[in-house]
């Protein structure tokens, strides 16, 4: 085999058998390699949009994809969510292209410093020596992915060492993942205070907001009194009918203070205590009330269902049954298309088991509570604030869970920043409602404005936030990759076409009138 040939083999072997590619003359060889029929390539028109699949992919699968990246402006490109899915803590191996170490003594158009453009986000850098190599760093940047937290690797191969010889192929084992339990003393710690009696509130992230975890985090709940939360962003979580469920800490500063200043402790798993999104003149960055003691039970490292299983042993609470949300059946809406209407809609046309992909920001801040009890669902949110987020997510998500349709929800200006996915879509038939929430500005950014004491903005200010000057065809936008398209402006034409699109195998795209 050639170097190129051993890495993909290897990544194969190790697991990881995706990659989100967009190539370039560097990785050539590297692209025949992935002609093993144990890997799938998958083609993206952006590297943003390949790194953020990558980030879907893991969020669904909870195991690392691999990404293709074109020499340093590709990474680059790819790096925006490469950051949200770092704050995410999914895990990555982005695959980045270089130039022959020969060729590097030329000062070539294309070089860069490529560490010095992954360091900052990646927790695990490495520069291929040799094709020797290759098996060896292939498996190292898998399991350093492949952690608890998940983490961002990132191997840069040289041409050079994609098409020499590397000699006999390797079979390496996997290094299994190991995860660990909180001390005794600090559930202990913990147990005591939920023992008080006094207001407190549990948030719950990552792994906890999810399968065994939340359904023991419900039964310390139910036995303690203690309240279930969660950051209003949350890399993943299941909720709906049939799931225990969690009270969001609303995003704005006021409402957030207002929320959590009952409460005389938090209680953190896989997660800090609240911090504002963004810094405002006179208002505070930690949001919790004067006086409210903050207790880590779990941190990201550790294993939240192992750690929820000592402290209801601690508590002795085993055999109490965790609160469950029960079914609400939603009536169609009918009328203007509103965030309440907008929440009824979802709720009434979510499938059991959707997926629901959420970055409409302006829209959704206001619906999410309304569809508690929808059929039984996952959520996804952006964890690192970099728009642009939601359609790649959305397209690694469906291809990990091909037989659960995906609604991504998306207001249009953060749509243009990775609308390359549609394609992508369309060429894998991937499940997927895309909905445009299309206002045709930055809606979000007029309420910052005010937020942030800049008094009211001038017609020059607001034509840096407004979009409508051309307004983006989404129908137009739609059919030029190959996905079909419909546009809504009542509540009721909202349902209606969400519910057909569940019907339809392939993507679909719905731009929502606001």
């Amino acid at each position: 085999m050639n170097g190129a040939e051993t890495l993909v083999s290897t990544l194969v072997g190790q697991g990881v058998d995706i990659c989100f590619a967009n190539p370039g003359t560097s990785e050539m060889h590297f692209l025949a390699a992935l002609d093993n029929p144990k890997m799938r390539s998958v083609l993206c028109l952006f590297e943003g949009v390949a790194t953020g699949a990558a980030d879907g992919w893991y969020r669904m699968k909870d195991s690392p994809a691999s990404t293709l990246l074109h020499l340093g402006p590709g990474l680059a490109n790819g790096l925006a969510n490469i950051h949200n899915a770092r704050r995410a803590s999914s895990g990555m191996v982005n695959i980045v292209g270089e130039h022959s170490g020969s060729h590097l003594r030329y000062d070539p158009p294309l070089m860069s410093d490529i560490e010095g453009l992954a360091r900052p986000l990646s927790h695990w850098v490495r520069r291929v020596d040799a094709a020797g190599s290759i098996a060896w760093d292939a498996a190292a940047a898998v399991a350093s992915a492949s952690g608890h937290p998940g983490r961002i690797a990132t191997l840069i191969l040289p041409g050079d060492a994609s098409w020499q010889d590397a000699g006999e192929p390797l079979t390496l084992p996997r290094r299994k993942v190991a995860r660990k339990a909180a001390s005794q003393a600090r559930v202990d710690h913990v147990a005591q205070v939920l023992r008080r009696g006094e207001p407190t509130l549990i948030i719950l992230a990552n792994k906890a907001a999810r399968g065994r975890a939340l359904e023991l985090a419900g039964t310390v709940a139910a036995a303690t009194g203690a309240r279930l939360g969660s950051q209003f962003f949350t890399a993943r979580m299941e909720r709906g009918a049939g799931r225990v469920p969690i009270e969001r800490i609303p995003y704005a500063v006021a409402l957030a203070t207002k929320f959590l200043e009952e409460f005389r402790h938090i209680i953190t798993v896989e997660t800090g205590e609240p911090v504002a999104f963004f810094s405002y003149p006179d208002k505070p960055s930690l949001m919790k009330k004067e006086g409210t003691l903050v207790h880590p039970l779990v941190e990201t490292d550790e294993d939240s269902a192992l750690t929820l299983e000592m402290l209801i042993d601690a508590l002795g609470a085993r055999g109490t049954l965790p609160p469950i949300q029960q079914r609400v059946e939603t009536p169609v809406p009918t009328g203007a298309l509103n965030p309440t209407s907008i929440a009824h809609a979802l709720a009434a046309a979510m499938p059991e088991q959707g997926i629901l992909v959420d970055e409409s920001l302006t829209t959704g801040r206001e619906s999410m509570g309304l569809t508690m009890g929808a059929l039984p669902h996952d959520l996804i949110n952006n964890m690192g604030g970099s728009i642009g987020y939601a359609t790649p997510v959305a397209t690694g998500a469906a291809m990990a869970c091909p037989d659960r349709r995906v609604f991504c929800m998306v207001g249009d200006g953060s749509a243009m920043y990775t609308i390359q996915s549609l394609w992508t879509q369309a060429r894998e038939g991937l499940n997927i409602t895309t909905i445009i929430f299309a206002n045709n500005s930055y809606a979000i950014l007029k309420a910052e404005y005010a937020n942030m004491g800049a008094g009211t903005p001038s017609e020059r200010a607001l034509s840096m936030i407004d979009i409508d000057r051309p307004r983006i065809d989404w129908r137009a936008m739609a059919k030029s990759m190959g996905v079909p398209s419909l546009s809504v402006g009542t509540a009721e034409d909202f349902t209606r076409a969400m519910i057909a699109s569940v019907k339809e195998p392939g993507p679909q795209l719905i731009e929502v009138r606001l």
